[in-house]
């Protein structure tokens, strides 16, 4: 792929803060593009994902083909161990946005920000072949995943897609329906580059919004109202346990979220925060 111009400023400041974030992280992040670090990735994801052999998220094959077509491939390491990884490929419009297709993190590392690290990584590569928009999807019942695209990436969902992969069988999706927020992170944004730059500007959540759906004590979805100008949806506090242990109250939880969501959408509002305590902030645009 031909490399594009790019603002110099952006990107250079793009380029350190992904530096400044790796070292925060400990880690080395770099694209990968060798059979043997292919064949890795394809490793880590299998384990990570805990995948039946027909819903492998990556096959090596697959992964040759997309970093000889120019994708996104990085692993980070901690040492020589490879602990986490992002894929990325094209999208249309053509090589104006890049879809992030994975990016998982070994359980270990959670909490050292290596996430973090690796999206600033691609946000920086991205810049540099002249790429606006990163997209991803994600399961909007899985709180953490939320709160770290939305208030620590300032990432934002526009679209829900209802059952989009259809049924799956490995351990984190098993028995439910893979509904998906399709988020898209404006890499060029000011609230974006202070973001990574290690100085976010935290959204005030205020009082004033009104719940769409609520949580009970005993953890179970309470619908509300959806005809709020700023509205309030919750989420459960762990969806991964709650699948495991009462699969029917994981259900509720998937078509409640599921009608507010949607519903809140078709009618205008779109999301503009994400409280870790709460849920998703939306708000009503005015026509």
């Amino acid at each position: 792929m031909t490399m594009i111009g790019e603002n110099t400023g952006v990107l250079g400041r793009a380029t350190a803060a992904a530096g400044r974030a790796a070292d925060l992280a400990g880690v080395r992040i770099a694209t990968l593009s060798t059979i043997e670090e292919i064949a890795e990735v394809c490793r880590l994801c299998a384990q990570m994902w805990q995948s039946a052999p027909q819903d492998r998220p990556v096959t090596p094959n697959l992964l040759r083909a997309l970093a000889k077509s120019g994708g996104y491939i990085a692993g980070a390491y901690d040492g020589d161990e490879m602990v986490g990884v992002g894929v990325g490929f094209h999208a249309a419009p053509a090589d104006l946005l890049l879809h992030s297709h994975i990016a998982g993190v070994v359980d270990g590392l959670r909490g050292r920000n290596v996430g973090f690290a690796l999206k600033t990584h691609q946000r920086a590569w991205a810049l540099s072949y002249g790429i606006a928009t990163i997209g991803w999807t994600f399961d909007p019942l899985v709180r953490r995943n939320a709160y770290f695209n939305i208030a620590k990436l300032g990432a934002l969902p526009v679209e829900y897609l209802p059952d989009f992969y259809g049924p799956m069988d490995d351990v984190i999706n098993a028995g439910d329906a893979t509904d998906r927020l399709l988020i898209r992170w404006d890499l060029r944004a000011p609230s974006v580059a202070a973001i990574c730059e290690g100085k976010p500007d935290i959204a005030d959540i205020g009082t004033d919004a009104v719940v769409a759906v609520g949580i009970s004590p005993d953890g179970a979805p309470v619908p509300g109202s959806l005809d709020g100008a700023r509205s309030l949806v919750g989420v459960p506090a762990d969806i991964t346990a709650l699948r495991a242990s009462d699969p029917a109250m994981a259900a509720r939880w998937r078509a409640a979220v599921r009608e507010a969501l949607t519903g809140l959408f078709a009618a205008g509002s779109r999301v503009t925060g994400f409280d870790r305590t709460g849920g998703y902030l939306l708000t009503k645009e005015m026509k």
